[in-house]
C-alpha cells in the first residue's frame, strides 16, 4: 500500500496538470497561447538533455545541433513536398537529428566529464558554421521560411492548424514523449545509465559495456531533441542558424539546473520559470534584463542547488 500511494499521487497530479494545460488555450489570449506552446517545446528539449545530464551524468553543450537539425530537417520536408505533410516533416526532423546524434555519439562518448562537454560544444560550432555558410541550401543567416502543414491524414482528412489545435497537438506529443522517457529511465537500461552516473568504473567492472550505453543515451537524447526541433519548425514556420548555436545548449542546461536535474519534470518547470522570468524582466528592463536574470539564476544555484522541484519536495516533506 505504501508503495502504491505515491504512484497514485503522481498520476493524480499528472492528470491535473495535463488537464490544466489542455484547457489553458481556451482562456488565454493569443500571445500567451503561443507562448505556452513554446514553453512545452523548450521543455521537451530540456527533458531530452536531462537523459544525459540527470541520468547518465554527461553534460552536453551540443543539444543545439540536434534541435537545429530537427528544425532544418522538418523545413526541408515542408519545402520539398506540396502540399506540406506534417508527418513527413516530423519524420525527416527525427532522422536528421538521429543521424547527427549517432555521429556525435561515436566520437564524444569516448571521452568523460569536461572533455565530453567540450567535444559536444565543438560539434555544435562545426554544424553552426556549416549551416551559416551553406547559403544555397540553408539560406545562411537569412534562414528559411516555409508554410505550416495541416493536421491530417492524406486521403482522409486535413485540418488547418489554429493556435488552439496546434497547442493540443504539441501537448499530446510532449505528454507521450514524457511517458516514454519516464518508462525508459525506470527500465533496466535506465538503471544502468544511473549506475554510470554514480560510478562509471564500477559499472564497467561488473560487466556492462559502458560506451555502448552512452552511445544509446546520446542517440535517445538527440532523437527527442530533434522532435522538439520539428515541433518548433511547425509552430514558427522558420529555420535559422541561431538555433544551432551553442548558446541554445547553454540555455537548456540552465533549464535543467533551475528546474531540477534528474527529474524529467524539472526541465519543464525550469523552462517555464526561465522563459516567463525573461519575458517579464525584458518588458521592464529592455536592454539590461540579463543582469537581474543572472542574479536570480546565481541565487538559485546557491540557495536551491536541487532546483525548483527539489525545493518543493523538501517543503512538502517538512
Amino acid at each position: 500500500m505504501s508503495a502504491r500511494a505515491p504512484a497514485k499521487g503522481f498520476w493524480l497530479y499528472f492528470a491535473v496538470v495535463v488537464a490544466l494545460l489542455a484547457v489553458a488555450p481556451l482562456v488565454l489570449p493569443e500571445f500567451w497561447r503561443r507562448f505556452l506552446t513554446e514553453i512545452l517545446i523548450w521543455g521537451l528539449l530540456a527533458m531530452s538533455s536531462d537523459i544525459l545530464i540527470g541520468y547518465t551524468g554527461m553534460v552536453s553543450f551540443g543539444h543545439s545541433v540536434f534541435f537545429g537539425l530537427g528544425i532544418y530537417g522538418a523545413a526541408a520536408a515542408l519545402m520539398a513536398v506540396s502540399p506540406p505533410n506534417l508527418w513527413l516533416a516530423i519524420l525527416l526532423g527525427l532522422l536528421a537529428a538521429a543521424g547527427v546524434a549517432v555521429f556525435v555519439a561515436f566520437f564524444a562518448t569516448r571521452l568523460r566529464d569536461i572533455y565530453f562537454a567540450i567535444t559536444t560544444l565543438v560539434f555544435s560550432q562545426i554544424f553552426y558554421v556549416i549551416i551559416f555558410t551553406w547559403t544555397t541550401v540553408t539560406g545562411g543567416e537569412n534562414g528559411l521560411y516555409f508554410s505550416q502543414p495541416p493536421l491530417g491524414i492524406p486521403g482522409l482528412f486535413s485540418l488547418k492548424f489554429s493556435t488552439e489545435s496546434l497547442h493540443w497537438f504539441v501537448l499530446a506529443v510532449v505528454v507521450a514523449s514524457y511517458l516514454l522517457v519516464r518508462r525508459i529511465t525506470q527500465s533496466p537500461f535506465g538503471m544502468v545509465l544511473q549506475s554510470i552516473r554514480e560510478n562509471e568504473p564500477r559499472t564497467r567492472a561488473i560487466g556492462y559495456h559502458v560506451e555502448r550505453y552512452k552511445i544509446v543515451a546520446v542517440m535517445l537524447s538527440g532523437l527527442f531533441a530533434g522532435l522538439a526541433g520539428a515541433l518548433y519548425a511547425i509552430q514558427n514556420k522558420f529555420a535559422a542558424p541561431d538555433f544551432v548555436f551553442f548558446l541554445v545548449s547553454g540555455e537548456v542546461v540552465i533549464f535543467n539546473v533551475m528546474g531540477g536535474i534528474g527529474t524529467l519534470v524539472g526541465p519543464f518547470v525550469g523552462a517555464a520559470f526561465f522563459l516567463l522570468l525573461r519575458e517579464g524582466l525584458s518588458r521592464f528592463w529592455s536592454e539590461y534584463y540579463l543582469i537581474p536574470l543572472g542574479i536570480v539564476f546565481t541565487a538559485m544555484v546557491i540557495f536551491m542547488p536541487q532546483g525548483l522541484m527539489g525545493f518543493m519536495r523538501r517543503r512538502l516533506n517538512q
